[in-house]
């Protein structure tokens, strides 16, 4: 029986009258005490103005149980189970004094909040039948819900309730200006301060150069929105097979490089020269200056390495010449938050000897600073496989460009550079010539051909080796000269120096069949002197017709002028033995 159908049987115009003699009549005035008003004071046979017993509480829940046992209708529970029903109902009206609350509190922990607490101070005496128990639940929900309604029309009620809304909002606003206090709290110095540097990140990131390539009417930088295009990143990972007992079986895993974060908080990202690492972090660091909801910080290696020590949180601005003055401690307030995304860019780019302390440069960072997005990029040899995963590290690494990614891009540069009289021819050679697709598999690859294919009005030779030589002047003398790296390891050789150490080590490669070689096995062809007949068979073939296979791997080939060495991974770089 719901308490509605039991208010029904009850008549609640009589019965409503009859619960109003739990309680003291209501007094004059507005109620207004420094104290809340508790029940036990409100009740009429607890309170100083005693009007009822313990005895007529009884007398007047067997009324109540009488009332709906002679209403029409099937009884709700056996007849010989009235008096236990109406003295356990007593004893639940009774323990209305012995809450500790006041009416306000009462009208709003809701009627059957009320009755459950009613139930739980008088619980029901053994033996009752579940028809019993059901009755005697649904009669405490109807009476609570009429000593509700007896509350809100108490001419005290409204007054109450405002006396207690007012302490409520007292106490929730003290609490807040106590977590306020303990909680760092940016000032608006950080706040403008935010602003100049998002806005300043968004425009000097968002661009392209190319460096090294000195070609008339061609474009040495471009938007950004033009050179990026979402690459894809690959992680090896395991995979159960579903319904195989063999085991977990390997899988490789492709997502979208500038999602790499979104799932992941540490990333080590591995790409070739020229596959994307630093437009991926330009683009990072944009978007997140764009978007507002992380500060970016970008830091390439080969610039903070100048200085000696890497730098603390408070200097990574000046570390990178960024010309903002920021306030006193606001990068680590930021970082302190964990509203931090570092871009480490190139730890291939700095000696060997530096990088152990460049990894605990890194972790001391991570360590105190818990919460932000870290991304380290590098060249895949730069270090050993796992060289952060004890520290929490995802390892991805970037994917050559597809066709479609290609297409993208020679129109988009072909857009920006205003040429689009090249667009269509260029497409058609890259569709036509297999060994210039083969070259075009990344944005660095992909620009210079672009820009060799306009400077050249639209044609490109059949052999490759016009395109290697400026691609190698570009690598081996003016690249790392114009993006400021200087030397590494304090060595520094020229354009012809570095050239004919490149021959011996792909002599070496051709002779041993092999495609890498480790430091040790290196070192015999450049500290030996070349054979008699090394120059003669070193020299790079301008047919361009030898096969390849692999990711970008070349198989050198045999056509009687000698080897052609062709890199690892997208980049594919050509190394001609000698100067025509």
């Amino acid at each position: 029986m719901e308490p509605a159908v039991l208010g029904g049987k009850l008549a609640s115009s009589l019965m409503g009258p009859l619960l109003k003699r739990l309680f003291v009549a209501d007094g004059p005035g507005a109620g207004l005490v420094d104290r809340p008003v508790r029940l036990r004071s409100l009740v009429s046979f607890r309170g100083e103005k005693r009007a009822l017993v313990e005895k007529d509480v009884h007398k007047l829940a067997e009324h109540l149980v009488r009332q709906a046992v002679d209403s029409p209708g099937e009884p709700p529970f056996r007849a010989g189970e009235q008096i236990a029903v109406a003295d356990a109902l007593a004893r639940r009206l009774l323990a209305l004094g012995d809450l500790d609350m006041d009416d306000v509190q009462a009208v709003r922990l809701g009627h059957r909040e009320l009755a459950a607490k009613l139930a739980h101070a008088a619980a029901a005496p053994d033996g009752l039948s579940p028809d019993a128990r059901h009755f005697l639940d649904s009669a405490t929900e109807w009476a609570c819900l009429q000593i509700l309604e007896f509350f809100t029309r108490r001419s005290t009620f409204v007054a109450r309730t405002l006396v207690e809304q007012t302490r409520s909002q007292a106490e929730l606003i003290a609490k807040i200006d106590a977590l306020l206090a303990r909680a760092p709290r940016p000032d608006a110095r950080d706040t403008g301060f935010e602003r100049r540097y998002r806005s300043y990140v968004a425009q000097h990131h968002n661009h392209l150069t190319i460096y090294g390539i000195d070609l008339r009417d061609s474009p040495d930088h471009w938007p950004l929105e033009v050179a990026y295009l979402s690459l894809e990143a690959t992680a090896d990972e395991e995979r159960s097979l579903p319904g195989d007992g063999s085991g977990p079986a390997p899988a490789t895993l492709r997502l979208p490089a500038e999602e790499a974060l979104h799932a992941h908080d540490r990333v080590l990202l591995r790409g070739d020269a020229g596959s994307g690492k630093t437009t991926l972090v330009q683009w990072l660091a944009v978007t997140a200056a764009q978007e507002g909801a992380r500060i970016p910080y970008v830091l390439p290696l080969r610039t903070l390495i100048r200085g000696g020590a890497l730098p603390a949180p408070e200097a990574f601005l000046t570390a990178v010449s960024c010309p903002l003055s920021a306030p006193q401690g606001w990068a680590e307030r930021v970082l302190a938050a964990g509203r931090g995304l570092v871009l480490v860019d190139g730890l291939d780019e700095i000696p060997d000897a530096d990088r152990h302390g460049t990894r605990a440069w890194l972790l001391s960072l991570i360590h105190a600073f818990p919460g932000n997005r870290w991304l380290l990029t590098s060249r895949p040899s730069a270090v050993r496989p796992d060289w952060l995963a004890a520290e929490g590290f995802r390892e991805l690494t970037l994917a050559p460009m597809r066709r479609t990614d290609v297409a993208t891009f020679v129109r988009r540069w072909h857009t920006a550079a205003r040429a689009p009289e090249f667009e269509g021819p260029l497409l058609d050679s890259l569709r036509t010539k297999r060994d210039l697709a083969r070259l075009a598999t990344n944005p660095l690859m992909c620009g210079l051909i672009c820009a060799l294919h306009r400077e050249r009005r639209g044609y490109l030779p059949t052999g490759r080796k016009e395109l290697y030589e400026a691609a190698l002047t570009m690598l081996l003398a003016r690249r790392d000269r114009e993006r400021g790296m200087g030397s590494v390891d304090e060595v520094e050789l020229g354009e012809e120096t570095q050239l004919e150490l490149l021959q011996r080590l792909a002599y070496a490669l051709v002779l041993s069949g092999r495609i890498e070689m480790d430091l040790e096995t290196a070192e015999a062809p450049l500290t030996s002197r070349p054979g008699p007949d090394f120059r003669t068979r070193a020299r790079l073939p301008d047919t361009g017709t030898g096969p390849t296979s692999g990711h970008g791997m070349g198989r050198l080939p045999d056509t009687g002028k000698g080897p052609v060495l062709e890199s690892t991974g997208p980049f594919l770089m050509g190394l001609s033995a000698s100067r025509p």
